[in-house]
């Protein structure tokens, strides 16, 4: 048992002061120092600096971890012409991203804060460096192919990958199954692979709706996406439309990323179907996506988390970074409960989205937390403070082990 006393502690309703925080691989008792040193008499009790901050961990659930080669080779601006650049690089890139650069990124995270991740996963390029991460990782396999004579194969494929990273046993890897997009995806396989998703109670993500040319091409089979589809897969129309894509997941509560151009009525078959969004505010700038509605995602009672998306539409996956982005283009929010919102939808929301254990400093939640060093000495500390300043992160645990250390004071 540990006793850490920080200056606050930033709970899912706020920051509070005069409080401590008992706990062993998970959090035991938030309560007064004397309250806990009288009921946990052996415990270690580390003592912080001066003007320090404890908060949970940063989940990131949405992560492409495949592409962290990526710096200048692909184009952004507008989706079609980025896709184009992906087909174009994607072999160099991939041949460039092996497990150690991806464990380099893991701990590039970590270092960052970020303790839990949800891995998007398209060829298991990443599934050594994630086995073997200190994160918590909820690890989707994803299936991806619009072609009718392929489905087969790519699915005996997915199957494959989904099995090797089951096979995985190490505390805090979990497996889920991800569905690429609408527009990528023939319902057959779809299908199937819902249907392995429920048999061995998987959990499932997907993008969805995250550009104009998807929409369009959803809707009419035209737009931007005609002659890409042409040129590559020589098909004239959509596999799937944006109503019968969603009822193929009914009562199957699916994480989707992106939905900027979902209109109401599909907002509020999210939120009927409890589906959550992932709001990737950075990536879907650089790829000329229109900035997400969060008013009109509150409106419609779906709940929504943050996330980075990977580096080929993003140049840092670093989580205070995504919150900075999102409380500055969200400018019709209040800002003070909308950084709330944003530390508690990079937080307990996406780590209960992922269905992982952690995010909060609350009894019972896993011990992973961050001891921020707010290098001020004051009497009241804001939510946006803690997402504005680049305040250097003292310590990071994990399951309550100090992954940095413990650098921060004397224990």
């Amino acid at each position: 048992m540990k006793i850490i006393t920080p200056s606050f502690i930033l709970l899912s309703s706020g920051l509070v002061k005069n409080l401590s925080v008992a706990f062993d691989k998970e959090v035991v008792l938030v309560a007064p120092l004397k309250e806990l040193l009288d009921r946990f008499k052996d415990a270690q009790t580390i003592e912080c600096k001066a003007d320090t901050v404890l908060m949970p961990g940063l989940v990131n659930p949405h992560v492409h971890l495949e592409f962290c080669a990526n710096k200048a080779d692909l184009q952004y601006g507008s989706f079609i012409p980025w896709l184009h650049s992906v087909i174009d690089k994607r072999e160099e890139l991939l041949s460039r991203c092996d497990t150690k650069l991806i464990s380099q990124h893991l701990e590039q995270m970590l270092k960052g804060g970020t303790t839990a991740i949800g891995a998007i996963s398209s060829y298991a390029l990443d599934l050594k460096a994630t086995a073997t991460a200190a994160q918590k990782v909820r690890f989707f396999s994803e299936i991806i192919g619009s072609s009718p004579n392929m489905v087969d194969a790519l699915y005996g494929d997915f199957v494959a990958r989904l099995d090797e990273s089951m096979g995985i046993t190490r505390e805090g890897f979990y497996s889920g199954v991800a569905i690429h997009s609408p527009y990528s995806v023939h319902p057959v396989l779809i299908k199937k692979a819902l249907k392995l998703a429920k048999e061995r109670d998987l959990l499932t993500t997907a993008h969805l709706l995250e550009s104009r040319a998807e929409r369009e091409w959803l809707k009419s089979s035209s737009g931007e996406f005609k002659p890409f589809f042409q040129k590559f897969l020589s098909q004239d129309r959509a596999v799937n439309d944006v109503d019968g894509f969603l009822k193929l997941f009914r009562g199957l509560p699916t994480l989707m990323t992106h939905a900027n151009y979902a209109n109401i009525d599909e907002l509020k078959e999210l939120s009927q179907e409890q589906h959550t969004l992932i709001h990737c505010p950075i990536s879907n700038r650089l790829l000329g996506s229109k900035k997400l509605d969060l008013h009109k995602v509150q409106e419609a009672k779906v709940e929504w988390i943050l996330a980075s998306d990977g580096l080929s539409s993003n140049y840092t996956l670093d989580g205070f970074e995504q919150m900075r982005a999102a409380l500055m283009m969200q400018d019709e929010l209040e800002l003070e409960p909308f950084a709330l919102e944003l530390l508690n939808g990079a937080t307990i929301r996406a780590a209960d989205a992922l269905k992982l254990n952690c995010g909060a400093i609350s009894t019972g939640r896993a011990a992973d937390m961050l001891l921020l060093d707010i290098s001020s000495n004051t009497e009241q500390i804001l939510p946006s403070h803690i997402i504005l300043h680049k305040y250097p992160i003292l310590e990071v645990y994990i399951d309550g082990k100090a992954q940095l250390g413990e650098s921060h004071g004397r224990s």
